[in-house]
């Protein structure tokens, strides 16, 4: 490990300037601290961000409004979060170990970085840790890698189960920086990686996240989370789907769908969502506006397999909210 400041600032406008200065926040630490111990990242200020009220949950009407700060744990046990937004529940409880859930903050998991095994070996070329190196992965062992989104300078999925959930029901973040505050949806958070892929998101300088809003409604009751993986429990989605489904007089009045795993950012499906609107909700209906999904996917060497699962994932994830109703 190497030596870095560590500040505690009193309040969000003291952690922002701090920030804005070049700092880095840290809540549960869960991901940055790994990375700073294997010299992945080696930022010279952390500001801990902790003592900061940014915790938190309550409702307000009929949306569900969460702090940054709250731990995944607290979030999926939360009875209001279970009764309103059980998809939010259901995609922390399978995001990671019980041990990290205590850990991690909401905002954190967002903001997370890539999970690729290219990213953390420093002795092979990787665009996000180093831009112009290379994606040692485009030509590597690449099994876990997106089909989606990619370009020819970065193709690692984005982790976070949450986030997958969060963008399917269409959930916004508010945040605040030296300029203010603002918010937005959070789909619109993460970027593709273009020809920048170490720009992840979408954050001005020392922006701090205060919060997420997901709002409710019908399609909320009938919502499920499926995360398909190499094994039972701690590991990251070979490809997983958060499928919302409101359902009217046994019509699909609207459907929400986000994918994981396959993609360089959690991905919506618009158009597999208007293929729904108006269906009966039967496996039919679900198999053909699944077919939608891989419009565009840009398969590697040993991914390819995802072009078949990803369907097939949506469809037992669209069956699962369908049997709610």
């Amino acid at each position: 490990m190497f030596p870095f400041l560590l500040d505690k600032p009193g309040s969000a406008q003291e952690a922002i300037a701090a920030a804005a200065a070049g700092g880095r926040y840290i809540a549960g630490g869960t991901t940055l601290v790994d990375l700073m111990r294997e010299e992945v990242e080696r930022p010279e200020r952390l500001i801990d961000i902790n003592r900061l009220p940014l915790g938190g949950i309550r409702v307000e009407g009929q949306d569900l409004v969460i702090g940054a700060l709250a731990r995944m744990a607290e979030v999926a046990a939360d009875s209001n979060v279970q009764r309103l937004q059980p998809l939010v529940a259901e995609s922390l409880i399978e995001g990671a170990s019980p041990q990290l859930r205590n850990m991690a903050s909401l905002g954190g998991n967002l903001l997370q970085r890539v999970r690729c095994p290219y990213f953390r070996m420093l002795d092979v070329g990787c665009n996000k840790r180093t831009p112009g190196s290379g994606c040692a992965a485009i030509e590597g062992l690449n099994a876990g890698h997106a089909i989606l989104g990619t370009s020819n300078y970065c193709v690692a999925t984005h982790p976070s189960d949450v986030a997958v959930a969060l963008v399917a029901l269409d959930a916004t973040v508010r945040v605040r920086g030296p300029k203010g505050e603002r918010s937005f949806p959070v789909e619109e958070l993460f970027r593709l990686p273009a020809d920048t892929p170490h720009l992840e998101h979408t954050l001005l300088p020392g922006e701090l996240i205060l919060e997420l809003r997901v709002p409710g409604g019908p399609h909320a009751r009938n919502a499920r989370y499926l995360k398909v993986r190499d094994r039972a429990s701690y590991e990251f989605a070979l490809v997983s789907a958060a499928a919302a489904l409101a359902i009217e007089d046994g019509v699909i009045r609207e459907a929400r769908i986000a994918v994981g795993g396959v993609g360089t950012r959690p991905w919506r499906l618009r158009a597999c969502e208007a293929a729904l609107a108006g269906r009966k909700p039967d496996r039919q209906a679900f198999v053909e506006a699944a077919q939608l999904a891989t419009e565009g996917a840009r398969p590697l060497h040993h991914n390819a397999f995802k072009v078949t699962l990803l369907p097939r994932t949506i469809v037992r994830t669209l069956e699962m909210a369908g049997e709610i109703a």
